[in-house]
């Protein structure tokens, strides 16, 4: 089973997550944040990763901290679990809708950091949620899980609905980038022999 641990404690936040890539969705999330609980909840159910989350951070201060932090550790998280990227997939996309809202969510573990991001908020808060955020929580998972992302919302009127469903075609992309690849088994996808 492709599991890891990541505990991750600053001045700024207290985090703990755990995964498990070859898991059911099953999910235990505190953040403080209800709408990012919501959509890492999407993921979870999603990408079918096991996912606790557990978070205490400056919410006094602002949501930020937490919000980056939580996708820096889960971006060590799920690196520590794939290991040595060997026999999966590698690249996983999915176009997700929800009502008028339309986004594409393309993912390669490549080792080289990268986020492509084009988002055009119709609003700049959700509920209390800053949709800025957003941002910042694919950048921190990406610099830490070291893949490439690329994340475009094609349509959408409702911002609750532009967030959601970039978190769950995430989650789908996700999903089939860390399949096993029963004709890869053992082997690196990529001609370099390294995805690291």
């Amino acid at each position: 089973m492709r599991i890891a641990e990541v505990v991750r404690n600053t001045h700024e936040t207290q985090i703990r997550i755990k995964v498990n890539l070859d898991g059911t969705g099953q999910r235990k999330l505190s953040t403080g944040i209800s709408f990012f609980d919501h959509m890492l909840d999407q993921v979870a159910c999603h990408s079918l990763l096991d996912l606790e989350v557990d978070a205490v951070g400056d919410l006094h201060i602002d949501d930020h901290h937490t919000v980056e932090d939580i996708g820096i550790t889960l971006g060590q998280a799920v690196s520590k679990a794939i290991s040595d990227r060997k026999g999966i997939r590698r690249y996983g996309y999915a176009y997700v809708l929800l009502d008028e809202a339309l986004s594409r969510v393309v993912i390669d573990f490549s080792g080289r950091p990268g986020l492509d991001f084009h988002i055009p908020f119709t609003r700049a808060r959700v509920g209390n949620f800053d949709v800025d955020l957003t941002s910042e929580f694919f950048r921190g998972f990406v610099n830490h899980a070291s893949v490439t992302l690329h994340i475009d919302n094609l349509r959408g009127m409702n911002a609750h609905h532009q967030i959601e469903t970039i978190f769950k075609a995430f989650g789908r992309a996700l999903r089939m980038a860390i399949e096993s690849d029963e004709r890869l088994v053992g082997q690196i996808p990529s001609t370099k022999g390294t995805l690291l």
